[in-house]
């Protein structure tokens, strides 16, 4: 037994313990914040926390836009929102567009994705994906919907702007990097899952591909973005393989998520992608920017019934809450500081990135670069000269503070040493004497909003995809007669995508492909024709010498089939001749390919491969080359291209300088699906390397073994 004193010391504690440290422990429960509400403790634990906290009806409500069809109407003005959850203290989403720049207030407006992607310039794609995500997050928006991932099947399409190129592995690292700039401030959006390629019939068209082609073709870049960390992915209108996108298990489920790994969400194309409440089983988290099949009545229907289980629902929010949590959304999120939109700095980035897009097409008899002290008098035909052309006035729409137009840029460097005589009206004769009298003709053409674009039905024939590559009889003319009337024409095209040229390319003495070259386009143009700067873009897409070359677009189709070869890879196979190859563009000066070498002549499939190749700038002038590493399967035994893309690099060498390019290939990234075995597989045999300044312009081969 215990002495008088000791239990009477027990009392006195257990005593304390009732009266003091049991309340306090009570109180310290119901003041203490939430772990959910701990921005120290672990994102799952945090919501695990807050999701055992919400309601049904609440978590339905993370799962649906809430904006009105008054808000659909004034597209790009707001942004478009999921609900707060004010009892819980849970932000909404808060989504902006678009690929070239903010849509919101008086943005910066950054030359269009296909421009970008003419710059093979992944570390300036960050630095722009950086700028708009300021620019987003100080216009309040914490979503963005970039990097349009979907590689160009077909020239034609009309929102081929809206994408960097023609190829997978190019398309990856540029969008990729985009999606690291953009997620220093907000959540980025890679769009629109999967083999988007059609405009026309972008809601309907059922795309159907095999195995091979939707693995190795159309979906590799995308897992570049995932595997970047990309926060969300929108799901596309078509269908694929019988399944709307929106809906597709193989897609969402099977491949993005546990495949890749994916944890984070995705969300549907906006209005009329998403067909029935099914979407939740097969992947989809959010709908797009009204609650139809997401509504709360809906949902709840749909899990009364059991054919929407609540641990579905419970998935598709814990990976909403995941992002809100990773990017800061709980813990003090603010709005950027708004005198960064179309800051001096950004705008400056728009200039260098236009610069790095133009590709110089065509240069003969020494037409550029122009010459003051010799050019006294320039001739500036068509109405595109002076107009604000910047592409694409759907949801890649923005509207900057000003647009330096071809003409004031050619003015502003003119500065009165020459005389700038334009014409932007389409009589033939007033062009020819007006060229006639000129040291040099620029004629200023190509395409607009009105022939290709995002194409929104009801709403005009602008827009959309187009039957033919051509710039029409009028335009074509245009150009003719200027070059008939002086012997140095030269033609600036403004454009998203490619052009055939096969009445008048001959005519001209040099071609730019300027594509839509955002708001300080017109002081690139300027800078480039008169060698202030060295044009440096090559192009992302194969430009045909006619429509005969190509395959068929489909957009009138209810179905298509989409194979295994397009652009480079099929002209390769065909054996045709382009009017420009993929991955050409000229300079003011030349380089010299040497000393190729590689680290190793035999590796196994997990060592890299180091190749190196010396660049020399063999001209007069600074510049900066685009080097291209192609590889070839000449042992395969499976059907493959005769070579594909694999790595690049830009490098900036002075006259008479040269520098050694280092590309990597990972021997993963060589290997092919096989479908019967449902596995990638790299083979164990010789590959070729094609060092190259274009897909055609092949400079210097080698080859590796890959060994068991």
């Amino acid at each position: 037994m215990l002495a008088g004193g000791a239990m009477n010391g027990w009392k006195t504690a257990y005593l304390h313990l009732a009266v003091v440290v049991l309340p306090l422990c009570v109180f310290l429960a119901c003041v203490s914040p939430p772990v959910y509400k701990d921005a120290n403790a672990d994102i799952e634990d945090r919501i695990k926390d807050l999701l055992s906290r919400m309601t049904l009806c609440e978590k339905f409500e993370q799962m649906a836009g809430n904006a009105s069809l008054l808000d659909i109407l004034n597209y790009g003005t707001k942004t478009y929102n999921t609900p707060d959850n004010e009892r819980l203290g849970i932000p909404g989403l808060r989504f902006t567009d678009g690929p070239r720049g903010v849509m919101l207030n008086r943005s910066t407006c950054f030359p269009v994705s296909m421009a970008r992607g003419a710059t093979w310039d992944p570390d300036l794609e960050e630095r722009v994906g950086l700028a708009m995500g300021l620019e987003a997050r100080a216009q309040g928006a914490n979503l963005y919907g970039s990097p349009c991932m979907n590689v160009l099947r077909h020239p034609g399409r009309g929102r081929a702007q809206e994408t960097y190129g023609a190829d997978p592995y190019h398309v990856g690292r540029m969008g990729a990097s985009l999606v690291k700039g953009l997620q220093k401030n907000v959540m980025a959006c890679a769009k629109h899952f999967a083999a988007n390629s059609i405009e026309n019939n972008r809601f309907v068209v059922d795309v159907r591909m095999d195995e091979r082609t939707l693995r190795e073709v159309y979906l590799p870049h995308f897992k570049m973005s995932v595997d970047a960390g990309v926060a969300s992915v929108m799901s596309a209108y078509n269908k694929l393989n019988g399944a709307y996108c929106s809906q597709n298990r193989t897609l969402l489920k099977q491949i993005l998520k546990q495949e890749w790994g994916f944890d984070g969400f995705v969300l549907s194309d906006f209005l009329l992608g998403v067909h029935s409440t099914e979407a939740v089983n097969a992947g989809l988290e959010i709908e797009m920017p009204i609650a139809f099949f997401f509504s709360q009545p809906a949902l709840f229907l749909a899990t009364l019934r059991g054919s929407v289980p609540i641990s579905r629902i419970d998935d598709a929010v814990t990976r909403i809450l995941r992002q809100k949590f990773r990017f800061g959304l709980f813990d003090g999120w603010e709005p950027a500081d708004p005198t960064v939109i179309a800051s001096q700095e950004h705008r400056a980035l728009a200039l260098e990135t236009a610069r790095k897009g133009v590709v110089l097409l065509k240069n003969e008899k020494g037409s550029l670069p122009l010459d003051a002290d010799t050019v006294g008098r320039i001739a500036v035909i068509g109405e595109l000269a002076a107009e604000e052309n910047l592409g694409d006035t759907g949801s890649s729409k923005v509207t900057p503070p000003y647009v330096v137009t071809p003409l004031e840029g050619l003015m502003s460097r003119a500065r009165g040493s020459m005389i700038v005589d334009f014409y932007g009206g389409t009589d033939l004769e007033t062009v020819r004497a007006i060229a006639s009298r000129a040291d040099a003709v620029v004629v200023v053409t190509g395409l607009t909003y009105k022939d290709e674009g995002e194409f929104i039905p009801f709403f005009g024939k602008s827009g959309g995809d187009r039957e033919s590559l051509g710039l029409g009889r009028e335009r074509e003319a245009l150009i003719l007669a200027a070059a008939g009337a002086n012997d140095r024409c030269i033609v600036i095209l403004e454009g998203g995508s490619a052009v055939t040229m096969g009445s008048w390319a001959d005519h001209a003495e040099a071609i730019l492909m300027a594509w839509y070259p955002g708001m300080e386009g017109g002081n690139a143009i300027a800078e480039i024709l008169f060698g202030d700067v060295n044009p440096s873009g090559k192009l992302p897409l194969t430009f045909p010498r006619s429509d005969d070359q190509l395959y068929p677009l489909g957009y009138e189709a209810r179905s298509v089939v989409y194979d295994f070869y397009h652009d480079y890879r099929y002209f390769d196979r065909k054996g045709l001749e382009p009017l420009f190859p993929f991955g050409h563009g000229l300079s003011y000066t030349t380089y010299e390919y040497s000393n190729l070498r590689l680290d190793q002549s035999s590796v196994s499939e997990n060592q890299m491969i180091v190749i190196n190749v010396d660049v020399t700038n063999t001209g007069s002038l600074a510049g900066e080359e685009i080097v291209q590493l192609y590889i070839g399967y000449p042992q395969s035994r499976v059907e493959r291209p005769v070579k594909e893309l694999k790595g690049f690099a830009r490098v900036a060498l002075d006259p008479g300088e040269t520098k050694t390019v280092t590309i990597e290939v990972d021997p993963q990234s060589l290997a092919y699906y096989n479908t019967a075995d449902q596995k990638w597989e790299i083979e164990k045999m010789l590959y070729e390397v094609h060092v190259a300044a274009s897909s055609r312009d092949i400079r210097l081969s080698s080859a590796f073994q890959i060994l068991d």
